[in-house]
Formats: structure tokens, C-alpha cells, sequence
């Protein structure tokens, strides 16, 4: 096999294992990819969830639950700000507008799973149901990252926030 060849076939076989490795999830015209939660630290009871959802309908969405068998208890949340403290705070829901995206990410909006069953591990996913107020329910599974894995949030860190 020459060089040439080699190349191309490494370069299909990547392409085949990113495309399996970033599954999307659509529930009429609302599409969820990117989703993913960090590995539990030892004796850690709570994880947070993150993903992109894209709304290709006319009109606007809401994702306004998620359950998931992983924890005994699933919450959305958001962080805001007040006199310089970050806090977390539950939402009834995550507007998606028409036409548009939403971005639940660290520093933001998120998927709280409270009261884990099991540690998040490392490698593993997380299986939940999301229900939009238009789309209706969609199953998704969340991807286990590494503990460290912080993309775009350097000293964001869930424990020095009022819950």
C-alpha cells in the first residue's frame, strides 16, 4: 500500500469514528448534539450537563425538563451574577428561538443531575429524556469526559458557588 493510499484511508476511518463519536439527537425540528458531563471526583454527588440544541422550526422552543435514570433528581439551571458572586439558580426552562441555537455550557446554562446513583466514569455516557415544549421528548445520551475537561472556562468551578 503506497503512502498516498494509507492517507486516504486514515483519513475516512477518522472521519467515520468523529461522525459516530458526535451523535446528534432530533426530535422534530429541534436537533440536541454536544452533549457531554465530567467524570464524578471522588464522593461527588452532584454533575452538571452540558449540550447545543438547534431549533430549525419557524417558531420558538423551550426545553423544559430532563430526567434521567443516572440521579434521583434532574434540575435546569442558570448562573448569574449578583454583587460579584456567582449562583446557581433552577430555571423553568431554556428558550431555543426559531431559527436559532441555545448553548448550555459552563458559566451558563446546564443540566443539573443531583444526587447521583453511580459515579459519572470517565469514557462511559449518561442516558436522560429531554422534553421540549413544541418538540416534544427526545432521548439522548450524554458523553463522560474527563474531570478536568473545561472547554473555554479556565477557573470556572462548581464548588465556590452558592446552590
Amino acid at each position: 500500500m503506497n503512502i498516498r493510499k494509507w492517507g486516504v484511508g486514515a483519513v475516512l476511518g477518522l472521519s467515520v469514528a468523529t461522525t459516530a463519536w458526535a451523535a446528534d439527537f432530533k426530535v422534530g425540528q429541534v436537533e440536541v448534539d454536544d452533549l457531554w458531563v465530567r467524570a464524578s471526583a471522588p464522593g461527588q454527588a452532584n454533575g452538571a450537563g452540558y449540550m447545543e440544541i438547534e431549533n430549525d422550526a419557524k417558531a420558538a422552543d423551550r426545553l423544559i425538563s430532563v430526567s434521567s435514570p443516572a440521579a434521583e433528581r434532574v434540575e435546569l439551571h442558570n448562573v448569574v451574577t449578583e454583587n460579584g458572586v456567582a449562583q446557581m439558580r433552577q430555571v423553568d426552562g431554556v428558550a431555543v428561538p426559531a431559527d436559532g441555537k441555545a448553548r448550555l455550557a459552563p458559566g451558563g446554562y446546564h443540566v443539573m443531575f443531583l444526587k447521583l446513583k453511580a459515579p459519572f466514569a470517565e469514557g462511559g455516557e449518561v442516558p436522560a429524556t429531554l422534553k421540549f415544549e413544541q418538540a416534544g421528548e427526545v432521548a439522548v445520551k450524554f458523553k463522560v469526559k474527563p474531570l478536568g475537561h473545561n472547554p473555554g472556562m479556565a477557573g470556572h468551578d462548581h464548588g465556590h458557588m452558592k446552590h
